[in-house]
């Protein structure tokens, strides 16, 4: 629904929500630590209802998307929606777009195996390694372990709830992450060394620490927290959408449940070692952004095809006869 020029920004409001949700996480794990008979951690998980309510009922009162009226056939009620959400009649032009690439699509009749195909072979890689790579960022180590990590590098129960709700406010103000988690590491591992054994850690060693962890959150709220959910929302057409969005949204949650369950295991075994763990993936995953990732703003999900075309590397797995756009489209790009 978004427009293009205003559409990485409505996206990123996403993972600002994201980072707002987080935040009162953390905030009632703090102030529910301190009620007494074991009762604290079933009020914080209880809480956790709330949000899912209120998330399943304002799923009955969205409305539909113009894309999704076209797709059903209702082409007045999409024209109309069309017009409501851009605030203006002027929609003709991206009306028409919009119809082509429903016409399109309903040629696809199997989403999940016309994504194998050659010329999806870019969507296909992005919505695999983009969200696979975040999650190797080690943003969720900080965010799920943060009272257990801060635990266990010195600071007291009490002390370790505040630092993840420091964490969390950097998160929501900041929506580099390789130096920042190298020097984590390299700051643990001066004072516990390979045998995890360290004397007690000062205030002002405590602080650097945190610090570097803040430097961390707010590097990643700058750039794989927002555009690792922005840029697969941007790249699959209408005739893939479904299946390269549930690819996304699948291997993200994998791989969030893989590092929860492997992760203290590895702190116990790689020690400082994982936070250069964790670096090594944001280097190789920097390069692979750097090199395979064309831009896409400003461009309109029904063209993004083009841009793939123009890639170096993918260009030579698209062929002309596979670029089908509306009028317009072949107007802006024989200009």
């Amino acid at each position: 629904m978004a427009p293009a020029n205003l559409r990485g920004t409505l996206n990123i409001g996403f993972q600002f929500m994201i980072t707002i949700g987080i935040f009162g996480a953390n905030l009632i794990n703090y102030g529910t630590a301190s009620i007494k008979g074991g009762w604290g951690w079933r009020v914080s998980l209880g809480l956790a209802a709330v949000p899912a309510i209120i998330m399943s009922v304002g799923a009955f009162i969205l409305p539909d998307t113009p894309n999704s009226l076209i797709e059903r056939g209702y082409g007045e009620e999409a024209r109309q929606m069309l017009q409501k959400i851009r605030g203006t009649d002027d929609v003709q032009e991206e009306y028409e777009d919009l119809v082509a690439a429903s016409e399109e699509a309903k040629t696809i009749k199997s989403p999940w195996a016309n994504i194998l195909q050659s010329k999806y072979r870019p969507q296909l890689t992005m919505a695999i390694l983009i969200p696979f790579f975040q999650q190797l960022t080690g943003i969720n180590v900080i965010m799920f372990y943060a009272p257990v990590l801060f635990k266990t590098i010195g600071f007291g129960g009490e002390a370790s709830l505040a630092s993840a709700v420091i964490t969390g406010i950097v998160n929501v103000f900041a929506t580099c992450v390789s130096i920042a988690t190298i020097v984590v590491g390299t700051l643990i591992a001066l004072k516990f060394g390979v045998s995890g054994e360290a004397t007690e850690l000062s205030k002002g060693y405590a602080s650097f620490i945190v610090l570097f962890i803040c430097v961390y959150v707010a590097a990643f709220a700058w750039s794989w927290g927002p555009l690792g959910w922005l840029v697969p929302s941007e790249i699959f057409p209408l005739e893939i959408r479904s299946a390269g969005q549930s690819i996304t949204v699948s291997v993200n949650m994998f791989f969030t449940f893989v590092i929860a369950q492997v992760f203290l295991l590895a702190l116990c075994h790689l020690k400082f070692g994982l936070f250069y763990f964790f670096a090594g993936w944001v280097v190789i995953m920097t390069a692979f952004i750097y090199f395979f990732l064309p831009e896409t703003k400003n461009v309109p999900i029904e063209e993004i095809i083009l841009v793939w075309k123009r890639h170096w590397f993918w260009g030579k797995f698209i062929a002309d006869e596979d670029i089908h756009v509306g009028n317009h489209m072949h107007k802006d790009t024989s200009a």
